[in-house]
C-alpha cells in the first residue's frame, strides 16, 4: 500500500466533497447533527477555499483517500478539514496529512479544532504534540476544543 501525499488542485474538488461528506459522516452521528458544515459544504465552497488554503490529498493507486487544508494567518497555522477515507482510517494516513501540511507552513504555532466528544480525533491530536488551549460551549451538550502546537 504506497500512499502519496500531494498538493491537491481545484481539479480534485469534485473527489475531495463526496470523501469529506463520507468522513464526516461519523462525527455527524456522535453528534446526531448532519447539518455540520462538512456535510452542508458545497462543491464551489469548496473551490473556493483553493484561493487561500493549501489543501493536500493522499492518494492510493490514483484514488484520493485522505485531505487536509490549511492557511497562515500572522503566524499561525489554521488547520481544518483532516480527513481519511472510513475504509483507510487507523493506518497512519491522518498522521502522514498531518505532516505533510506541518512542513509546509513553519510557523511558530499550529491550531486547530474538533469537538469534544470526537475521541479519535483528540487521541490523534494528542499523540502529535497539541494541547488543549481553549474551549467553547456550543449547546449545553456540545463544545469545540481548540488545540494548539508550538513548532520546535
Amino acid at each position: 500500500m504506497s500512499i502519496k501525499v500531494a498538493r491537491a488542485s481545484v481539479s480534485d474538488a469534485e473527489e475531495i466533497l463526496p470523501l469529506q461528506k463520507l468522513a464526516y459522516r461519523s462525527e455527524a452521528e456522535i453528534y446526531n447533527d448532519f447539518t455540520i458544515e462538512p456535510l452542508a459544504q458545497t462543491l464551489e465552497e469548496l473551490r473556493q477555499q483553493f484561493d487561500n488554503h493549501v489543501i493536500l490529498k493522499a492518494s492510493m493507486d490514483g484514488t484520493i483517500i485522505g485531505s487536509v487544508r490549511a492557511y497562515d494567518q500572522d503566524g499561525t497555522c489554521y488547520i481544518g478539514k483532516l480527513m481519511v477515507h472510513p475504509n483507510h482510517q487507523n493506518k497512519g494516513i491522518g498522521k502522514l496529512l498531518m505532516n505533510a501540511i506541518e512542513e509546509l507552513f513553519p510557523a511558530s504555532r499550529y491550531e486547530l479544532f474538533t469537538g469534544s466528544k470526537s475521541e479519535r480525533n483528540i487521541a490523534l491530536y494528542e499523540k502529535l504534540g497539541y494541547g488543549v488551549f481553549k474551549e467553547r460551549l456550543i449547546t449545553s451538550d456540545f463544545s469545540l476544543v481548540y488545540f494548539e502546537k508550538k513548532s520546535s
